[in-house]
């Protein structure tokens, strides 16, 4: 038995129009709708705003036309109608079609068991301060929206081995981790190179108050002509390996990206003997010309042919050949034997 879309609803769906907070909760306001418009549900509802507290918030819109959808929606009436929708299922979903739609009953995937590694907690992640999501719609959901639908992406890709479908957030990824090694550089090209630090070691003190007592002072020493220097200890700059190590994970060595001199002496001695886009050009244009003159001479074969053999039959060392030895040859219409 089809549902009366018509009933007065006791749970709505409104959205404020001041704030744009979306909630669920019982109407403060019902009045009746008489429009024509309103036919399929003739009923307004109205309630304030939890987050700004702004009054006569009306229902959500797409709550309103999905009411409109369900009242006017009302499939095949007739046997045959019917018969024809129910031929249409038929041998549906095919094993290609299960990849796509098992995934349609998951909305947001909240419920998934991968979600639960995010429990939603406002502003506790440290991803959570360039979030979008509205921080009191996120603190009643039971996970992370944003983890969640990455978990959902990286699930379904696995299940229909797609690794395309990764391909956005990996390059975001690729990009973020490149992004890094240049600050990393520019940390390293900021602070120096070569660090230089003061070494010390372990002295009476000198000072009255300290009383004999041993603190670490920097080891220096006098030249001869009074002036006092300082012992220094140079090192590299301990990022260094942290950055190489991101450079050969990342594939952005002179060898990956072909740029070392080997591999170009390497490339150039792939291409010996091979044409370039301008001898390509002049080979096809080479071949054509060739084409065309072994056309024009083998046209020409028979007439030539007919000719040598004509001379051939008036050949006077042959006549004579034939005549001491009685046996003709097949240029002078013989049969050679």
């Amino acid at each position: 038995m089809r549902k009366n879309w018509s009933e007065e609803l006791t749970d709505v769906n409104f959205r404020c129009q001041v704030c744009r907070y979306t909630w669920s909760a019982a109407p403060d306001l019902v009045e009746p709708d008489e429009t024509p418009e309103a036919a399929y549900h003739p009923w307004r509802y109205f309630a304030t705003c939890p987050l700004c507290e702004a009054s006569g918030q009306p229902q959500a819109p797409w709550e309103r036309a999905l009411l409109k959808a369900h009242q006017m929606s009302t499939g095949p009436r007739t046997p045959e109608g019917q018969a024809a929708a129910a031929a249409n299922l038929a041998g549906h979903p095919t094993p290609e079609e299960a990849l796509r739609t098992r995934f349609n009953a998951m909305k947001h995937g909240l419920n998934a068991r991968v979600a639960t590694y995010f429990p939603a907690k406002p502003d506790s992640y440290a991803f959570c301060s360039r979030c979008d999501v509205n921080r009191r719609w996120c603190a009643q959901q039971p996970a992370c929206v944003k983890q969640t639908e990455l978990f959902m992406l990286h699930h379904a890709a696995f299940e229909q081995r797609n690794p395309r479908a990764l391909a956005k957030i990996h390059g975001d990824m690729h990009a973020a981790l490149v992004g890094t090694l240049q600050m990393c550089l520019q940390s390293i090209l900021g602070d120096g190179v070569v660090l230089k630090v003061p070494r010390f070691e372990q002295r009476v003190s000198p000072l009255p108050e300290d009383e004999g007592r041993m603190v670490n002072m920097p080891i220096s020493f006098v030249d001869d002509d009074g002036r006092t220097h300082y012992v220094y200890e140079y090192t590299a700059h301990p990022a260094f390996k942290p950055v190489a190590d991101l450079v050969t994970r990342l594939g952005l060595s002179l060898s990956d990206l072909g740029m070392t001199i080997k591999a170009q002496d390497d490339e150039q001695s792939e291409l010996r003997g091979r044409l370039g886009e301008q001898g390509q050009e002049r080979a096809a244009e080479a071949m054509e010309a060739f084409s065309d003159r072994m056309a024009s001479v083998f046209e020409k074969l028979p007439a030539l042919m007919q000719a040598a053999g004509a001379a051939a039959a008036q050949d006077p060392v042959l006549l004579a050949h034939e005549a001491a030895t009685g046996i003709k040859t097949k240029a002078t219409g013989g049969s050679g034997s």
